[in-house]
C-alpha cells in the first residue's frame, strides 16, 4: 500500500499504517446516520405552494442570465473553430470506415 494514501493517515497527520482512518459511512463507528443536525438543504421542496407566475418566471431567468460570464468574440471564434475542425475529423473518420468496411464486405463477399 502506498504511504500517499488518505486512508493511512490518522487524525492528528502523523502516517500509521496500523491506524487507518475511516473515509466511509460504513467505517464509522462513533457516529450514526441518525444524529446528523438536518438543514434547510435536506427538506424538499414543494414547488406547487409557491409557484411563480409567467411573469415572474421571465424575470427570473433574465436575472440568472445576467450571472452568466460570456465568451469574449475571440472566444466564440476559437471555440466554433475548434468545433467546425472536430466534425470534419469526426466525418471523414467515420466515412473512411465505412468505405473500407464496405469494401472489405465486397473482397469477402465476392460476386
Amino acid at each position: 500500500m502506498s504511504k500517499d494514501r488518505d486512508d493511512d493517515v490518522d487524525t492528528s497527520g502523523a502516517r500509521d499504517s496500523d491506524a487507518a482512518v475511516p473515509t466511509g459511512k460504513a467505517g464509522r463507528g462513533d457516529t450514526t446516520v441518525t444524529s446528523r443536525v438536518r438543514t434547510d438543504a435536506d427538506k424538499s421542496e414543494d414547488t406547487r405552494a409557491s409557484r411563480a407566475n409567467p411573469f415572474q418566471y421571465i424575470a427570473q431567468v433574465a436575472e440568472e442570465l445576467r450571472k452568466v460570464i460570456w465568451p469574449t468574440r475571440n472566444q466564440m471564434v476559437t471555440y466554433t473553430i475548434v468545433v467546425f475542425l472536430f466534425l470534419i475529423f469526426m466525418t471523414a473518420l467515420v466515412s473512411g470506415v465505412d468505405f473500407g468496411a464496405g469494401k472489405l464486405v465486397e473482397l469477402v463477399f465476392d460476386r
